[in-house]
């Protein structure tokens, strides 16, 4: 299936940064909101069923033999039709 890029941002940010919009993302997910992404003229508005799918992603891409990137990926999926994910795999833990 082709993957089409609805928005795309990607830019140097602190910790803190960072924390606050996934708060902000918790905050419109623990109250069934709809989540709007804006980053200059692109924005798009996503509004998650009460179940997707939570995918979640740590890799490291580069050379076996040398220094690489790290990367953590927080992913949540769902059908366009509506239907939530089916959640197969074990409870996750995040400590």
């Amino acid at each position: 299936m082709p993957e089409e890029v609805l928005f795309k941002s990607e830019s140097g940010q602190s910790r803190e940064e960072i924390a606050s919009y996934l708060r902000t993302v918790a905050d419109r997910l623990d109250g069934g909101d709809a989540v709007t992404l804006t980053a200059g003229g692109d924005s798009v508005t996503l509004d998650p069923p009460s179940s997707p799918t939570f995918e979640v992603k740590a890799e490291r891409e580069g050379p076996t033999d040398g220094p690489g990137e790290l990367s953590i990926e927080f992913e949540l999926e769902w059908d366009e039709n509506g239907d939530d994910g089916d959640g197969t795999s074990g409870r996750l833990e995040i400590e």
